[in-house]
């Protein structure tokens, strides 16, 4: 029998991150983006979130090859993290393989092979699967659609996109390309981004934040600071030349801004004068009012430039009152508002003039597209089934919404969430399978070590508080010795509330004396028991109780 195409989403379709989907055909399977998540408020200490393996692993004789659509870390950032466990090739354009270099020289990953193609030319195979790119307009130069031929048929993967037709990088949508790809045969099935499905029009181009910025930076006294997501580059081409307008030198501060920039600048797709940026070291030696610092840190992340530099952490570079300062970003990831409005409010205190999102001063554009470039992608691909990604569930409700104001049937429009599964067999799809999957944890070194168990321990400790109960047992008759002694940190102040502390032990000491335990275990339980109670009676807080037995 003729084998069919499976598609799976196993992860990128309930988030806008951990972008990871997956091709197969017969024996032969391609992964089609690997990217990060990041960490919210319930996930204390965790760094990154990343997409389960697990298939792919127990699958990696089947796997060619890895295909990559743009070079945002939430379709790239777990690549470094996947090479560890397989070895494969990788497709991506130019930008993309100059920030994977990069990025795996900073993971230590030195066994891997990139292929870089043109998007504007190129096509290649990767197991039974052809794929021709074409570009489209997002916040990163070089993101791209994809038509995917299979024996099965043609599908079309555009991860991200706005039909933007002034794009800031110059890369515009390439609708001539994406037209003529959906005429040459029938389109099986479109997976795109359903991120902007609830905004009605056309996204826009950002060709005017340039002016916006202009307007603010010229009449700025003395030292301009700017920000923006780190590959954000068409962005930062315009801050270059606010710089060039206003003869300002450039100092790029943050190794991801100076990375990409540098980068970019190498492949030309950004360009300013040879003398324009300066060292840090150099800037001592001019003006405040003919500097302008590019600072990484756009989100308000701990430990960034810009939040050591709002924090006086900074151990190169001081803003100072009347220094101005440009956010040319919003809050996109997760809980970041409350970061950013964090570092609004520190540099605002230090008497910093802040240019930032709820000013609503046209400083920012998104890359996704809406309404208007979600059903314009409808009408020039115009596909049988549509499977929406890159978004949370009212966006995938919404979009489908707008595929059946299009024309599909409702049950042609395939909501996937984490690890779900269709098969394409012949014209008809049918769900398959569904692959179990799990949010992957990494802190620090360890990679996986954290779970459900170890967050909620770790949000009740800060939350609550700990309370450690040391317990004295005789170590031949396994009885108590002497009144157990209890600690707190985070709970209570011991020294103004000891008074807490003192009756939890005389409380529990008299309960253990009245049962006269003597099994170890039983006299722990009964210790997180009975002092649980008790301080929910007093404080009505819940610290975690931690039982340590000390035998002498």
């Amino acid at each position: 029998m003729k084998p069919s195409l499976k598609f799976i989403a196993l992860s990128g379709t309930t988030d806008v991150t951990e972008n990871l989907y997956v091709y197969e055909y017969g024996n032969d399977m391609v992964i089609l983006d690997c990217g990060v998540g990041f960490p919210d408020l319930e996930m204390p200490g965790v760094e990154l979130v990343l997409p389960d393996f697990s298939y792919i692993i127990k699958n990696k004789h089947k796997l060619k090859g890895v295909v990559v659509s743009q070079g945002h870390d939430d379709h790239v950032g777990a690549l470094p993290f996947l090479l560890r466990e397989v070895n494969v090739p990788i497709w991506c354009p130019p930008i993309v393989t100059e920030f994977l270099k990069v990025k795996f020289k900073d993971y230590q990953v030195v066994n891997y092979k990139l292929n870089t193609f043109n998007p504007d030319r190129d096509t290649f195979e990767v197991g039974a699967f052809k794929f021709s790119p074409f570009r489209v307009a997002h916040s990163v130069p070089d993101t791209v659609g994809y038509a995917i031929d299979s024996p099965a048929g043609r599908t079309f993967h555009v991860a991200e996109h706005k039909m933007d037709q002034n794009s800031t990088d110059g890369m515009n949508f390439d609708t001539e390309k994406c037209k003529r790809l959906a005429a040459e045969k029938p389109v099986l099935c479109l997976m795109s981004d359903c991120l902007g499905s609830n905004d009605p029009g056309m996204a826009p181009s950002g060709v005017e934040i340039e002016e916006n910025m202009f307007n603010i930076a010229k009449s700025a006294p003395q030292t301009l600071y700017m920000t923006a997501i780190s590959s954000s580059i068409g962005r930062f081409q315009q801050m270059m030349n606010v710089a060039q307008r206003l003869n300002r030198k450039v100092v790029l501060v943050g190794r991801s801004v100076q990375s990409k920039i540098e980068i970019a600048y190498n492949l030309k797709y950004i360009k300013y004068l040879p003398n324009q940026v300066i060292d840090l070291r150099e800037s001592k030696k001019y003006n405040p009012s003919k500097l302008m610092y590019i600072i990484a840190g756009c989100y308000g992340q701990p430990g960034s430039s810009v939040y050591r530099l709002a924090l006086g952490e900074h151990e190169r570079v001081q803003i100072n009152p009347n220094d101005t300062f440009i956010f040319s970003a919003d809050p996109g990831p997760a809980y970041s508002k409350e970061s950013i409005d964090f570092i609004v409010d520190k540099l605002t205190d230090i008497g910093v003039d802040v240019h930032y999102y709820d000013l609503h001063e046209g400083l920012h554009v998104s890359g996704h597209g809406t309404q208007g470039d979600i059903v314009e992608l409808f009408k020039i691909v115009n596909p049988k089934y549509f499977v929406p990604t890159g978004g949370t569930i009212r966006y995938m409700k919404a979009y489908e919404k707008l595929a059946v104001k299009f024309g599909a049937k409702a049950e042609n429009v395939l909501r996937l969430k984490p690890g779900e599964s269709v098969i394409f067999d012949g014209e008809e799809a049918k769900r398959s399978e569904t692959i179990p999957v799990k949010e992957v944890f990494v802190h620090g070194l360890g990679i996986g070590d954290i779970g459900k168990v170890v967050l909620e321990d770790r949000t009740l400790l800060g939350d609550e508080g700990i309370v450690v109960v040391a317990l004295k047992i005789n170590k031949n008759s396994k009885t108590l010795i002497e009144k157990p002694e209890l600690t707190s940190r985070g709970f209570v102040f011991q020294q103004k509330f000891g008074g807490i502390l003192d009756g939890g032990e005389q409380e529990l000491f008299n309960f253990l004396q009245k049962k006269n335990l003597k099994d170890i275990p039983t006299m722990k339980n009964f210790s997180i028991q009975v002092l649980e109670k008790y301080f929910f009676d007093k404080t009505r807080r819940h610290p975690m109780i931690l039982p340590v037995v000390v035998e002498v």
